[in-house]
């Protein structure tokens, strides 16, 4: 392997290489997306704009950039490039893929009797314990922590097939957590409200430095044969680049958990302002004003006083009657 020419600022942004997996994957899951996007619009159905840019951008945009930008170029030769590439590939991509909402996206699209599979699938067992999501944390916590700690990232490094084999890996352990949380299909058991899920993502963003932590404050080299038998001679001190590629996990871990809370905060809003819209709905058409006619019979009674009758709110136990209640 010959070591590529000195990493400047210049080549970070010049420097690509193709990944025919990784691109291979952009072009499948694109397609998928732009599939359902036209089928809807044939249909007369539309689909908001913005998640289609969120999903090429900042799903499949970041899948690239991790697998074939620079980071990929001095992957093998730093270490700090590798601990970027990882965590932007089981974090930003994820988080990219479903901000496109491609869950909901695909039940829409796809036929009727796909779409009720799909559906069956999704809330079956064996999904449902995987994107549980105290399980899918530690499963993006334990991946993260055997590539580094374990001689997987080293033998990675050597071998190409299992290199794209960890990348795929990454992508999965975070789309596990990150699908479900933020898309609008019941994903996930009905306890975990919107409240809920800001909760899970704030304590997903602690527990998402803990790796860079470990990295950054670990006295033993990580790949360390690898690095030191590869590192060329304009690379940085080998414990400092660690240093660095710990810094980096952690500075992005932290960056990305406020966009993803925002996006559960907007999604509680706008469910909330959905529920209250469509209950007004309902009160539109229950509430129905008594006519004078119908006014004068029930204030007359058998003496000539009037009869008090008590409104039906008060007398019903339906959700329109609990709210007005409330509010009274």
């Amino acid at each position: 392997m010959e070591n590529p020419p000195q990493l400047t600022m210049g080549r970070l942004f010049s420097s690509w290489q193709a990944d025919v997996p990784a691109l291979l994957l952009v072009v499948l899951l694109g397609g998928l997306y732009g599939w359902g996007v036209l089928r809807l619009r044939r249909r007369g159905e539309a689909w908001p704009l913005a998640r289609t840019v969120a999903f090429a951008l900042f799903g499949l945009g970041t899948l690239v950039v991790a697998t074939m930008s620079a980071l990929a170029v001095y992957d093998r030769v730093l270490f700090w490039p590798a601990a970027v590439q990882n965590v932007l590939l089981d974090l930003i991509a994820p988080l990219g893929l479903a901000l496109g909402d491609s869950l909901r996206l695909a039940l829409r699209a796809l036929p009727e009797r796909a779409a009720a599979r799909a559906q069956r699938t999704l809330t079956g067992r064996l999904v449902r314990l995987f994107t549980f999501p105290l399980v899918s944390t530690a499963l993006v916590l334990t991946t993260e922590l055997t590539i580094y700690f374990t001689p997987y990232f080293e033998t990675a490094l050597a071998h190409t097939w299992l290199h794209q084999l960890m990348y795929l890996q990454l992508l999965l352990a975070g789309s596990l957590f990150v699908l479900p949380v933020l898309t609008r299909e019941e994903a996930l058991p009905a306890w975990c409200t919107h409240p809920v899920r800001a909760a899970l993502v704030f304590v997903d963003g602690i527990i998402d430095a803990v790796p860079g932590i470990v990295v950054m404050t670990h006295g033993t080299l990580i790949a360390g044969a690898w690095y030191l038998h590869h590192a060329p001679s304009w690379a940085p001190d080998v414990q400092h680049d660690q240093q660095l590629g710990g810094g980096a996990m952690v500075g992005i871990a932290e960056l990305v958990a406020l966009p993803f809370l925002l996006a559960i905060l907007v999604q509680w809003a706008r469910t909330e302002r959905a529920e209250t819209a469509a209950l007004d709905r309902r009160l539109d058409t229950e509430l129905v004003r008594a006519t004078p006619a119908a006014t004068s019979a029930t204030e007359a009674t058998a003496t000539g006083g009037p009869e008090l009758v008590r409104p039906w709110w008060e007398t019903e136990n339906s959700e329109v009657a609990q709210r007005i209640r409330g509010q009274r």
